[in-house]
């Protein structure tokens, strides 16, 4: 099963988008150097992979009850991912801060899995976005397990990018912070029109 090209390119959109995880990994790679990043960004990808399982099970249950039910879903997360745009375009970047305390390779990994698995967010975002690019033909679960796996690699992909770029970003912070606010202009349009897109879009569509 191949996800649409809709999905791949919004999917890759939300990856690049400036978050929490991109400035979690870069926080423990200023704290304990590369190795510490990248084991952070092994560890928040474990985590994405317990969202991924969670949404799989729990929203193949309430959309195979009714095509009600999917609606709701579907009005809900568009509502989400213009209200994600909304805020997007909002932000102002603060100035970098780093960690005092490196904790080594394996308390990095360890912590990545437990910090993204608590994090209430990629649940809900989880739920939101991947309903909006199911095909009615397909087994609802498998779609699910592909199209989160593919979010989580993306992500992963983009955060260990940042850790590898952490250094440079953090020696020129005012240019830094002036990528980041263009970045976020541009990606908080994009979800504000993907969220009215997919709420005028049809199931299987």
């Amino acid at each position: 099963m191949i996800p649409s090209a809709a999905f791949f390119f919004a999917a890759l959109v939300l990856a690049i988008t400036p978050g929490p995880g991109i400035a979690y990994v870069v926080a423990r790679t200023a704290a304990g150097g590369r190795a510490e990043g990248l084991a952070s960004c092994a560890g928040t990808g474990l985590g994405g992979m317990l969202h991924v399982g969670a949404a799989a099970l729990g929203l193949s249950l309430v959309l195979a009850q009714s095509a009600a039910a999917f609606s709701v879903v579907k009005y809900v997360g568009a509502a989400y991912l213009v209200y994600l745009g909304i805020r997007l375009l909002a932000w102002r970047p603060a100035p970098a801060r780093t960690r005092s305390v490196a904790t080594g390779a394996r308390g990095a990994l360890l912590e990545g899995i437990v910090v993204e698995a608590l994090n209430v967010k990629t649940a809900l975002f989880f739920l939101a976005f991947l309903p909006q690019f199911l095909a009615s033909e397909s087994a609802v679960v498998l779609q699910l397990v592909v199209m989160g796996t593919v979010c989580v690699a993306l992500n992963s992909l983009v955060d260990v990018g940042a850790v590898l770029g952490a250094e440079r970003l953090l020696r020129s912070e005012s240019s830094g912070r002036q990528r980041a606010r263009v970045l976020n202009r541009l990606s908080g349009i994009t979800l504000v029109g993907l969220g009215l897109y997919v709420a005028a879009s049809r199931r299987g569509a």
